[in-house]
């Protein structure tokens, strides 16, 4: 299958390894392919600059984001930071329509001026923006109405949903929410592909607040179990 993966970061790079192990063609998007390829210094998180990693992984194919999206057959995965994906997602809709969209991002709001920060190892706890009443998720949605999106994937590190089984055999929960049933069996028959064998659909797309939310949660339990960088964990959902 041709897929597309949006973003060059860390979860991206991740999901765009994974693909290619798995024998899927894999088209990069980045905003300026030729700005990623001639980066010399790690990006905001530490990762290797991007042409350096990409030389490792002959096989997958860097393009602009609209370039990407167009590329692939029907599944596109969102790696876009929150704060910039509606806007992102947006100026390419017309390549993204008819597809399916799988959407990881948080809506953080970074450096936030708040009453009560939460400080953390690595500085003071972003702030989600929207919550309660709205999701990134929908948000996409949205902005996006020819396009079918799925939220999945951001209740755990990156790097585990590719690789559940780094994590107790496998055995923990990913979740999946969205307003189309096939564009979820298409996200379920993904996550299968990954190695995961619990996945609960949590229904409609509103039931991606839940999982935006949850993100300061895995926060506070990486810090709980000493990983100050990391979430190196799972959850289950025990019936």
């Amino acid at each position: 299958m041709k897929i597309a993966v949006l973003g060059t970061g860390g979860g991206g790079r991740a999901h765009a390894a994974k693909l290619l192990e798995l024998g899927h063609k894999v088209f990069v998007g980045t905003r300026d392919p030729e700005a990623t390829l001639t980066r010399t210094e790690p990006d905001m998180m530490g990762n290797p600059p991007y042409g350096q990693w990409l030389a490792d992984h002959p096989g997958l194919t860097l393009l602009s984001f609209g370039e990407a999206a167009a590329a692939a057959d029907e599944l596109v995965i969102n790696g876009i930071d929150g704060h910039n994906a509606v806007a992102a997602l947006s100026d390419i809709a017309d390549q993204l329509a008819g597809k399916t969209l799988v959407d990881y991002a948080v809506p953080f709001i970074y450096n936030p001026d708040v009453e009560h920060p939460w400080p953390t190892p690595w500085g003071v706890m972003p702030k989600l923006d929207p919550v309660d009443t709205d999701s990134l998720g929908e948000q996409i949605q949205r902005a996006l109405p020819k396009t079918r999106v799925v939220k999945s994937f951001v209740t755990q590190e990156q790097s585990t949903v590719v690789d559940p089984k780094a994590i107790g055999g496998g055995d923990h929960t990913m979740f999946v929410a969205g307003d189309h049933a096939d564009a979820k069996q298409a996200v379920t028959d993904l996550l299968k592909s990954y190695g995961w064998s619990d996945i609960l659909d949590l229904g409609p797309l509103v039931c991606a607040r839940g999982m935006e939310m949850y993100a300061h949660m895995h926060s506070a339990i990486g810090f709980g179990l000493g990983q100050q960088s990391g979430g190196h964990f799972g959850i289950k959902v025990v019936r």
